[in-house]
């Protein structure tokens, strides 16, 4: 069974190869956002510093300028195993352990307010990747969740914390699966949390998480919540890019003090 797949003591068969040169940098941004990708090297200083080939076409990493900060910044994709599959190959390119991921997210509480920030502080392990990084349970706690969220508070962005729903299929989100995930305190429901933190606790990584509410399960009928051609409170809202790099900046000093 998947549950029984974490075998920490026997090696892999591929191991990750940090790279000769790693890019020196605060941190590693990761979004999912096309969107936001176009709107980063449109408007921020940054070079093209590593090609990394997939099947599907190359995505790179990018060095970006921000505040006088160097940033590592790229495009993910989505679902678990991509995602940590890139995560992976991104570590072995800089020299930060800090990584910064920031995503679109059903909703799965109607009270919530639409575009609110969503800091998950634990995720439901209903995928399979996590099992292959971290010993079976239902959940994993998100480490620096309290991090995230004193942040925002102290930015006086509103944000809201609870548990996050981690699939990898969501043309199955039940309604039964939707009650029992709603009753166990999540707000909201994605594809990667849960496999990215179980990777960076494997790692020895920093993860630092949010979310924003897209569309509602919380409705009688599916709702998509976001008006015609509308990017904000979306996941491909472009304000969210300087929430996270702010964020990257500080979780970074706040490193160095401790």
């Amino acid at each position: 069974m998947i549950t029984q797949s974490f075998s920490p003591h026997s090696p892999a068969k591929i191991q990750p190869r940090p790279a000769e040169r790693p890019l020196s940098c605060t941190a590693c941004i990761l979004t999912f956002s096309h969107v936001i990708e176009a709107y980063v090297l449109a408007h921020y200083p940054h070079r093209a510093f590593a090609r990394l080939e997939q099947s599907s076409g190359p995505l790179w990493i990018y060095e970006i300028q921000y505040q006088g900060h160097r940033l590592a910044f790229c495009k993910t994709t989505i679902g678990a195993p991509a995602a940590v599959g890139l995560l992976e190959e991104a570590a072995m390119q800089i020299s930060a352990r800090r990584f910064v991921v920031f995503g679109g997210a059903g909703c799965l509480n109607r009270e919530i307010a639409h575009g609110k920030v969503m800091v998950p502080a634990w995720a439901w392990r209903d995928e399979g990747t996590s099992y292959h990084y971290a010993p079976a349970a239902d959940k994993i706690n998100i480490k620096n969740a309290r991090a995230v969220a004193d942040y925002m508070e102290n930015q006086g962005i509103p944000y809201v914390m609870g548990g996050t729903w981690t699939t990898d299929a969501f043309y199955r989100e039940t309604e039964s699966a939707f009650q029992a995930r709603k009753a166990a305190g999540c707000i909201s429901v994605e594809m990667e949390c849960a496999a990215l933190q179980a990777a960076c606790d494997f790692r020895g990584y920093e993860l630092y998480y949010f979310l924003t509410s897209g569309d509602l399960l919380d409705a009688p009928q599916w709702d998509l919540r976001a008006e015609e051609n509308s990017l904000a409170g979306t996941q491909h809202d472009t304000t969210h890019f300087e929430i996270a790099a702010e964020l990257a900046c500080w979780a970074g000093q706040e490193r160095e003090m401790i």
